[in-house]
């Protein structure tokens, strides 16, 4: 049984969808970031950074931190959306990084500006938003030869879709992006995925969660 520490973000949807497509057993214990519960003294045991997602494997004993980490581990353990032979495998870990290093920091930024900041910063918005459609643009490209982002379905897939999902959020438009959308469409029909991406909702779209595969128990 793996512990799931997460709440509503594109990091922690990425390991949610990630678990219910590979049919683990898993707890999905919420932490309410509104109310600092990522800073207990607990928490920064699992997670020394202060962030979700982390888990706790019961079968094994061992945390982990960082979604990245997560998916690789996850995949590890089940045999699932990671291929075994050397190339392959760092094709996937290349796309993998290239979400964690890229995507998800310079949307995150994005969102952050256009959202969050207590005043508008136009520069900033322009760096962050052209940055990520620029990425936007190269994951185009690849999609254009290949079904899938690393050829087969992987946790390159899941990561990255994980943030694409919210690009209006972030106002980065797909216009013109058809491979991407092409992939984007085929990610959302996938169950596994359906159901992941509601796991915790989003603030209002509690009924939207639908048990799946996995055997989940909320706290």
């Amino acid at each position: 049984m793996i512990n799931f520490y997460s709440a509503p973000t594109p990091n922690g949807w990425k390991v949610s969808m990630a678990l219910e497509e590979m049919e683990i057993e898993y707890k999905l214990l919420l932490v309410e970031l509104g109310k600092g519960e990522q800073h207990h003294p607990d928490f920064l045991k699992l997670s020394p950074n202060g962030r979700i997602p982390a888990i706790h494997d019961q079968d094994t004993d061992i945390s982990i931190f960082e979604s990245g980490a997560i998916l690789l581990y996850l995949a590890e353990k089940s045999g699932k959306l990671m291929p075994v032979d050397t190339a392959s495998r760092y094709e996937v870990m290349q796309w993998l990084m290239f979400q964690m290093a890229g995507i998800g920091p310079m949307q995150g930024q994005a969102v952050a500006f256009i959202r969050y900041f207590p005043e508008e910063v136009p520069q900033a918005i322009s760096r962050y938003t052209n940055e990520t459609r620029r990425l936007y643009e190269v994951l185009d490209q690849q999609l254009s030869t290949n079904e899938y982002i690393a050829d087969r379905y992987s946790i390159a897939d899941i990561a990255n879709y994980s943030w694409l999902r919210s690009h209006k959020w972030a106002r980065v438009s797909v216009d013109g992006l058809d491979h991407l959308q092409r992939w984007m469409a085929l990610m959302a029909s996938k169950p596994g995925i359906q159901r992941g991406c509601n796991v915790p909702p989003s603030p209002g779209k509690a009924d939207l969660v639908k048990r799946g595969g996995a055997a989940i128990t909320t706290q």
